[in-house]
C-alpha cells in the first residue's frame, strides 16, 4: 500500500509542479501540503487525471495552531474508487486571507467550509453561502480556536418574566463551586463496605 501512495505522491507531485509545497507518506496516510491559491487546480486534478480519480470528497477541517504566523490550516480528504485509497490535502491561511473555495468542484464541501467559518472564522472565497451553520445568530466569538474561553462569552436561558430565550454573560455561581470531597474522583477519606477487611490482613502482617 506504502509503494502505491508514493507512486500517486511522485506522480501528483510532478503534474503539479509548484502548486505541491511538500508531501509525504506516514502511517499508511498520503498527505500533500498545497499552495493556498492553488487549491482549486490541486484538487481539479486530484478528482479528473485518469491515474488519480479522487472523485469522492469526504471531509473538509480546520486546524488552529496560534503560535504560527498563518495560524489555520484547512485539511481536505479525498477518496479514490479506483485507487483503494485516499489523500490528506493540506493549505495555510490567517484570519483575514480567504482560502478559495471548493464548492464548484465538490458540492458537498458546501457546509463543511461554513463549517469552518462558523468554527474557526476560516473565510473562503466566493463561496455562495458563507454564513454561520453550527452556532446562533450573533454569537460571538469563533468555538474552536485555541484561544476561545473554555466557558464561552454569554450563557443562554429562557426568561420566564420576559417569556423568551435572553443572552447574559457567563457568571460562575459560588454554590456550584463547593464541593463536599466524598465523590471517588474528589479522593474521598471515608470507609467502603469491605475496606475493614484490608484493615485486618494489614494488622495480621505487621503482627506476623
Amino acid at each position: 500500500m506504502d509503494e502505491n501512495l508514493l507512486d500517486i505522491g511522485e506522480d501528483v507531485a510532478e503534474k503539479l509542479g509548484d502548486a505541491i509545497i511538500g508531501w509525504d507518506v506516514k502511517n499508511g496516510d498520503l498527505t500533500m501540503r498545497a499552495r493556498r491559491a492553488d487549491i482549486l487546480k490541486v484538487i481539479k486534478l486530484l478528482r479528473d487525471d485518469p491515474t488519480c480519480r479522487f472523485s469522492c470528497f469526504i471531509d473538509l477541517c480546520g486546524v488552529d495552531y496560534p503560535e504560527r504566523e498563518e495560524r489555520f490550516e484547512v485539511v481536505y480528504h479525498l477518496l479514490s474508487l479506483h485507487q483503494n485509497t485516499r489523500i490528506r490535502v493540506k493549505v495555510t491561511t490567517d484570519a483575514q486571507t480567504p482560502v478559495p473555495s471548493i464548492v464548484d468542484l465538490f458540492t458537498g464541501a458546501n457546509w463543511f467550509e461554513r463549517e469552518a467559518f462558523d468554527m474557526y472564522g476560516i473565510l473562503f472565497a466566493d463561496h455562495p453561502d458563507l454564513r454561520r451553520i453550527l452556532t446562533d445568530y450573533g454569537f460571538d466569538g469563533h468555538p474552536l480556536r485555541k484561544d476561545f474561553p473554555l466557558t464561552g462569552h454569554v450563557e443562554v436561558r429562557y426568561s420566564d418574566d420576559e417569556k423568551r430565550v435572553v443572552y447574559e454573560p457567563v457568571k460562575l455561581t459560588q454554590e456550584f463551586r463547593d464541593f463536599d470531597y466524598l465523590s471517588p474522583w474528589e479522593g474521598g477519606h471515608y470507609e467502603l463496605p469491605g475496606d475493614e477487611k484490608a484493615d485486618e490482613k494489614a494488622d495480621e502482617k505487621a503482627k506476623g
